[in-house]
């Protein structure tokens, strides 16, 4: 790598102590999942920089697992996570954040997990000390609402606080997941926005390439064969043997209208086909990002990621965009390079710090064929996993105000 691509881009300064801030009308715009992000969200919190997060619903393990089966509900854990996450520092009290993080025990007399939850909900419970009144109230109805829906065999087991309250309120709202987005919005004095890609209830499958299907995204760290490819499905996890039908939702409106605003599109680093790739499935994605005039970004990750079990980076570029292309373009098919401008533009690497699958010769080389520019930043921490927030959010910050300028 030759020292040029190592700089940053023009007029860049990953070193100001005064990032630019983004424009709230059209701020930069992440398709994630809920907990990769959770450092660089903090980060763009306690700026007060403006952005928007479009998040999968598509959980299915643990207390979510029985949550969804006990309502046939869209996940809200990742949803929660980046709310928490996005919340003003300087508004938003560390009871309140630690109360939406409260968890039942995982173990126990199930009787007793559930009285632990209707204990909860009475005024004196420990759980609202140091809780101003107003938004202690406002989550104790959200909890009673969903204690009178709860069914009498409920599995409490490890139940988020936060989870159960936002059921409660998507209860209330005749299942309305932008009601529920929005309360918690202003409870936690969220910096930013945090919306649904889409709103139904679905799961993740996934094809691997040893010719075995997949349904449930709680199955994805299990998997020893490599993904071909993954899908929506309206099939649950674990219930029959039949082939899950295969389904196309529409985006959710909030998210194509805001998306249609984006100053930046990103797609970064976390679990590749759970959190980013699961993104893209969506119908109105593509034309929405392909229409955009803006930077389309990749952060690849950097370390392990078991999703990513048998693939390159090159391989990780080609499928962003054939996600994006969809029917459109086969597996098989070179032409996605010819159609990549319109989904990606740049992708950012660290090849000082960061780790990453396969040849990065040969990826730079693919991305160059592409006509996606490689900007090669010191931006991975020394230990080599993780991206510095405060440097990402900066590189962030500065190309989405390079480009609304």
């Amino acid at each position: 790598m030759n020292s040029a691509s190592r700089d940053c881009p023009r007029g860049a300064n990953l070193t100001d102590d005064k990032p630019h801030l983004a424009d709230t009308e059209h701020p930069p715009i992440f398709f994630s999942g809920g907990t990769a992000l959770k450092r660089l969200s903090s980060t763009f919190a306690a700026q007060g920089c403006h952005t928007v997060h479009l998040v999968t619903t598509f959980d299915s393990g643990g207390s979510t697992a029985r949550l969804r089966a006990a309502f046939a509900m869209p996940a809200l854990g990742d949803l929660r996570n980046r709310l928490v996450a996005l919340a003003d520092p300087d508004l938003c009290s560390h009871a309140l954040v630690h109360c939406m993080e409260t968890r039942i025990p995982d173990t126990g007399d199930p009787q007793n997990l559930r009285q632990m939850l209707v204990a909860m909900g009475r005024e004196d419970h420990p759980v609202w000390q140091g809780i101003n009144a107003t938004p202690a109230r406002c989550l104790r109805q959200c909890l009673t609402h969903f204690l009178a829906a709860m069914p009498a065999s409920f599995d409490a087991r490890q139940a988020s606080l936060g989870n159960i309250c936002m059921a409660g309120k998507y209860l209330q709202e005749h299942r309305s997941l932008n009601a529920v987005l929005g309360l918690f919005s202003r409870l936690l004095h969220v910096q930013g926005e945090v919306l649904p890609i889409v709103e139904e209830s679905l799961h993740l499958a996934a094809r691997l390439c040893d010719g075995t299907t997949r349904v449930g995204q709680h199955h994805f760290k299990e998997f020893t064969s490599p993904i071909q490819e993954c899908f929506l499905t309206v099939n649950e996890p674990d219930r029959g043997r039949d082939e899950p039908v295969v389904c196309k939702p529409r985006a959710s409106s909030a998210a194509l209208a805001r998306l249609r605003e984006a100053g930046l599109v990103c797609y970064p680093m976390g679990s590749f086909f759970s959190s980013v790739v699961a993104n893209l499935l969506a119908d109105g994605v593509a034309n929405v990002v392909a229409a955009l005039d803006c930077p389309k970004i990749f952060i690849p990750n950097t370390g392990h990621d078991h999703e990513l079990m048998g693939h390159t980076l090159c391989d990780e570029m080609r499928i962003l965009v054939q996600t994006l292309l969809g029917e459109r373009c086969s597996a098989a098919d070179n032409g996605w390079k010819e159609s990549a401008g319109l989904f990606l533009t740049h992708m950012v690497v660290d090849t000082r710090n960061g780790h990453y699958p396969g040849s990065m010769e040969l990826a730079q080389k693919l991305a160059q064929e592409a006509g996606v520019q490689v900007l090669d930043l010191p931006l991975v921490d020394e230990d080599g996993q993780h991206h510095n927030p405060q440097k990402l959010a900066e590189l962030i910050q500065h190309m989405t105000g390079t480009h609304n300028a």
